[in-house]
């Protein structure tokens, strides 16, 4: 099956997940869609698929392309057809359809045999198999969704949570888009009253004053700072974190991954070096995803196993969003703080001191507050035997990554690293418009850099984008969509 072509072709693929269903779609999309269609499909209300109203369900036959040696027969071929499944096929005129071009889609049941099938006779009567995304790509070119609504759409299909699928359900409304467009409205505004003020500079004409200047991009700045501000937190709800689990062995660590996700899923042992692998487990707290890693306990060892999962412990950690630095009350109070080899120091480590149960209480708070002054950092006293301080350790993770009240939240949320990156490179270009402003430059150069920040934000939206740019976004795309 042929999978290159033209813009201009009709494509077709498998829009649902392959498997056993009770339902599978195969969509077609193109100038060709309904001529397509028409021979695969027999209405039960007869008429041809073009004839019947838009946006309507109807139930036929699904039947097979013909034979090669019954090409040169009449069409359809009655007598040599063969039916393979009985559905609901829609036909959706462009540019009223998701890709604005005309759409049909068969609604089959969700048998991978039927649904190859299906598709192999759409490529047998003149469609060609999709790429990724281009079902979505063609969206965008066709101007149904902008970039940042196209990447909404597979931040939608890919959402881990409530709140990932709030966020991306508010970019594919638009809501970034129109932020970011009135934000380049507004610098093209400006751009084009310094050119103005070049072009007409012979006559003494002043378009906008550099106060004036000064005072708009300091407001664009702002507002570029105010989105810019949220991407830890749209990144974590997007993609969820990573936390790691590490620390000397028998400290608690498999004990801790044990009851943080309700389940005994590590072995526990008074044996060190019982972990010798990393141990992987989501959870969802406060509507953030979470995987926890618990790994090997950190030591010198001649065993050539344990050594690989140390060092297999050291690459986790330094791939995690966070580390939970897993350390033995007991053994502290013992060996003393000021003797007791401690972790280097890592903002994004926390400092778990396990086992208080065992300590008295007079004791627990002095020794916690030694270690927070020699560390320099709060310390989360934790008992994975009792449970104390769980609470209180799952609330401090998810605040790591949560500000503020999102459920509530109503603004725009950065989830994108190339979203980030152009914003980042947009506020670049303003700083160095308003230096440029400050220190009396030219009015030519002022004028390249409020291009520069508007060209930077067009890319978010699609304005200004490279076709390589175009590829690495929808290749990430399944192809049925």
């Amino acid at each position: 099956m042929p999978i290159d072509g033209a813009p201009e072709d009709t494509i077709c693929a498998i829009a649902t997940p392959m498997g056993e269903g009770g339902i599978g779609i195969i969509r077609i999309s193109g100038q060709n869609a309904t001529a397509i269609a028409s021979k695969l499909v027999r209405l039960r209300t007869n008429g041809s698929l073009d004839t019947h109203p838009t946006h309507t369900l109807h139930l036929a036959d699904i039947v097979s392309a013909p034979h090669p040696e019954s090409a040169g027969d009449s069409w359809p071929p009655t007598a040599r057809e063969h039916i393979i499944d009985e559905g609901l096929v829609v036909y959706m005129k462009g540019p009223h359809s998701f890709t604005g071009e005309d759409v049909v889609e068969f609604h089959c049941h969700g048998s991978s045999t039927v649904l190859r099938r299906v598709c192999e006779s759409c490529v047998a009567v003149g469609a060609r198999l999709a790429q990724p995304g281009e079902f979505t790509k063609r969206a965008f070119l066709n101007g149904r969704l902008d970039l940042s609504q196209a990447e909404a759409v597979l931040d939608t299909i890919k959402a881990k949570s409530d709140f990932a699928l709030t966020i991306a359900q508010r970019q594919l409304r638009g809501d970034l888009g129109r932020y970011v467009q009135d934000l380049r409205t507004a610098l093209l505004s400006l751009t084009a009253r310094v050119e103005a003020g070049i072009d007409f500079s012979d006559e003494d004409i002043s378009f906008v004053t550099r106060g004036e200047l000064r005072t708009a991009l300091q407001n664009i700045a702002r507002q570029i700072r105010e989105i810019l501000d949220t991407a830890q937190t749209g990144r974590a709800l997007r993609e969820g974190i990573r936390v790691v689990l590490a620390g000397p062995p028998n400290v608690g660590k498999s004990s801790l991954l044990n009851s943080l996700i309700h389940d005994d899923r590590a072995i526990v042992t008074d044996v060190p070096g019982t972990t010798r692998d990393l141990i992987e487990e989501a959870v969802m707290w406060n509507g953030l995803s979470i995987t926890l890693v618990d790994t090997a306990g950190l030591r010198d060892t001649v065993d050539v196993v344990e050594q690989e999962g140390i060092k297999r412990s050291k690459t986790a950690q330094a791939e995690a969003d966070l580390t939970l630095y897993v350390i033995d009350a007991v053994s502290v109070q013992k060996s003393g703080v000021s003797d007791f080899p401690f972790p280097l120091v890592d903002p994004k480590q926390l400092i778990v001191l396990n086992k208080i149960d065992v300590l008295a209480p007079c004791t627990l708070q002095p020794l916690s507050e030694e270690l927070a002054h020699r560390l320099c950092q709060r310390i989360l006293p934790i008992s994975t035997r009792t449970g104390e301080g769980l609470d209180e350790l799952k609330t401090t993770i998810t605040s790591r990554f949560l500000t503020g009240s999102f459920e509530a939240y109503e603004g725009v949320v950065i989830t994108n690293v190339r979203h980030r990156a152009a914003l980042e490179q947009a506020t670049t270009a303003i700083m160095d418009a308003l230096s440029s402003i400050e220190s009396g430059g030219q009015a030519e150069l002022l004028a390249v850099d409020l291009h520069d920040a508007a060209d930077a934000l067009g890319g978010i939206i699609g304005t200004l984008t490279s076709d390589d740019v175009l590829e690495q976004i929808f290749s990430q795309f399944c192809i049925g969509k």
